[in-house]
């Protein structure tokens, strides 16, 4: 197994590398979210993801985007440890971090062919859908695992710790 900090490129790097992949046939698969703190709706979409092609590229929101959209109390790992820790998986090939609040820059730079998004979006709702359909590809949407979150989590957290408090 590679060392997971090589999978983590930037944007730039990647785009080289997805074309390179893309020349010899290989189908690549996007996706993105903040994945704060990793749990099993986390593992069983990206495995999901990785079903349906050669390479699956995931993208994480920098830690000033998760403010923006989680509020200042997010994220609560650093984006560089929730690269390494996305790096790790096996189903993921490659991880890049973007700075904007959704990844509409990020899709347009890399030309997936398959973009996928969780079961919490509805198909008009995808950011990038027009892109990746325009230029001959697919949008999936994987069904989400119920109680599977990590708001969800960090709610049961503070919620035990104040009944032991």
């Amino acid at each position: 197994m590679r060392e997971p900090r090589s999978k983590i490129k930037t944007i730039e790097e990647l785009r080289e590398i997805l074309q390179a992949l893309k020349d010899k046939g290989k189908r690549v698969v996007f996706t993105n979210g903040c994945f704060d703190i990793l749990h099993i709706g986390h593992i069983r979409y990206l495995m999901g993801a990785k079903d349906y092609g050669d390479v699956l590229v995931v993208a994480i929101n920098s830690d000033s985007s998760v403010q923006k959209i989680k509020g200042d109390l997010r994220p609560l790992v650093t984006q560089q440890e929730r690269a390494e820790v996305l790096a790790s998986l096996e189903a993921v090939d490659y991880v890049t971090i973007f700075e904007e609040p959704d990844p509409l820059c990020t899709i347009l730079t890399l030309r997936p062919d398959v973009l996928v998004k969780g079961g919490d979006y509805k198909m008009e709702e995808v950011i990038g859908r027009e892109v990746v359909e325009a230029g001959g590809g697919e949008v999936r949407i994987i069904p989400e695992i119920k109680g599977a979150s990590t708001t969800g989590l960090i709610d049961l957290i503070i919620e035990r710790h104040i009944e032991t408090s």
